[in-house]
C-alpha cells in the first residue's frame, strides 16, 4: 500500500509542478464559467422549472470538457516516462506493475474530479444570488457529480491504456481522443435507435450514455450505468496492466 500511494503522491504532484496543469485547470474553470453564462442569459428569457444540473448536462459544454479534459490529462502518465527514459527505471524498481497502473490512474481521476470543483462553484454563486435556497437539491447536485466521476474514471482509464501504447504525449492524446468519440459516437446511435429490439440496437442501448447522464443529472441513480462505467474501466485497466507487463519483458 505504501509504494502505491508514494506513487500515486509523486503523479498528483507532477500536474501541479508543471504548467500544464494549471492550463487544464483554467481552461475548464473558463468553459464552465461560460456554459453558465449562458445558461443564465436563457433562463432570463424563459424561465424553466428544469433543475441547473440537468440544464448544464444538454449543453454541449459539458461533453466538450469532458471529452477534451480526458486525453490532455493522461497522455502524460505512461509516454513522458518513456520519452524521458524514466520508466525503465520505475520497472525495476520495488513496486508492481498494477501498484504502478492503479497509481497513475488513481492520480489522473482525481486531478479531473479537482478540475470539475469549479463547478460547484457555480452552482453555489447561482443559488446565491437567485434567492432560493431550495432551488438546489443536494442529492441532485451529488448524483451529477457521481455520474461525472463515473464517466471520467471510464475515459481516464482509457487515457492511461492509449498512453502506455506509445512514447508520444501527442499520440496518446490523439489516440484517447478518437477512442472517446468513437464511444460518444455508439451513444448518440443508441439515442437515435431507442426502440428497435435487434441484439445490434440491445448492445447499443447499453451503452446509451446520453440516457444514463440524463438520469444522473435528475438525481437518478440506475445501478445499471454504475455497473457499465465501473466494468469498462476495470477493463481498460487490464489493458494498461497487460500492455505494461508485456513491455517489462521485452
Amino acid at each position: 500500500m505504501q509504494p502505491y500511494l508514494t506513487l500515486t503522491r509523486r503523479e498528483l504532484g507532477a500536474y501541479f509542478l508543471s504548467l500544464t496543469g494549471y492550463i487544464i485547470i483554467a481552461a475548464v474553470t473558463f468553459l464552465l464559467g461560460l456554459s453558465f453564462v449562458v445558461l443564465l442569459v436563457k433562463l432570463q428569457q424563459e424561465p424553466t422549472p428544469i433543475p441547473v444540473t440537468e440544464l448544464f448536462y444538454i449543453t454541449q459544454f459539458f461533453w466538450l470538457i469532458l471529452l477534451l479534459s480526458t486525453p490532455v490529462i493522461t497522455m502524460r502518465l505512461f509516454a513522458q516516462e518513456k520519452a524521458s527514459g524514466t520508466f525503465e527505471t520505475l520497472m525495476t524498481a520495488p513496486v508492481s506493475e498494477l501498484q504502478v497502473v492503479l497509481s497513475k490512474f488513481t492520480a489522473g481521476l482525481i486531478f479531473y474530479a479537482l478540475a470539475w470543483l469549479p463547478l460547484m462553484a457555480c452552482l453555489l454563486i447561482v443559488r446565491h444570488f437567485s434567492n432560493e435556497p431550495d432551488a438546489f437539491d443536494a442529492g441532485v447536485v451529488a448524483s451529477t457529480f457521481l455520474g461525472i466521476l463515473l464517466l471520467g474514471a471510464m475515459f481516464v482509464s482509457l487515457g492511461c491504456c492509449a498512453s502506455a501504447l506509445t512514447r508520444s504525449q501527442v499520440a496518446a492524446a490523439m489516440i484517447t481522443l478518437v477512442s472517446s468519440g468513437t464511444i460518444f459516437c455508439l451513444g448518440v446511435l443508441a439515442d437515435r435507435f431507442p426502440n428497435q429490439t435487434n441484439w445490434h440496437a440491445q448492445l447499443l442501448a447499453s451503452l446509451a450514455f446520453f440516457d444514463q447522464m440524463h438520469d444522473f443529472a435528475r438525481g437518478v441513480v440506475d445501478t445499471r450505468s454504475i455497473v457499465l462505467y465501473v466494468s469498462l474501466t476495470l477493463f481498460f485497466l487490464f489493458l494498461t496492466l497487460r500492455i505494461v507487463e508485456s513491455r517489462r519483458w521485452k
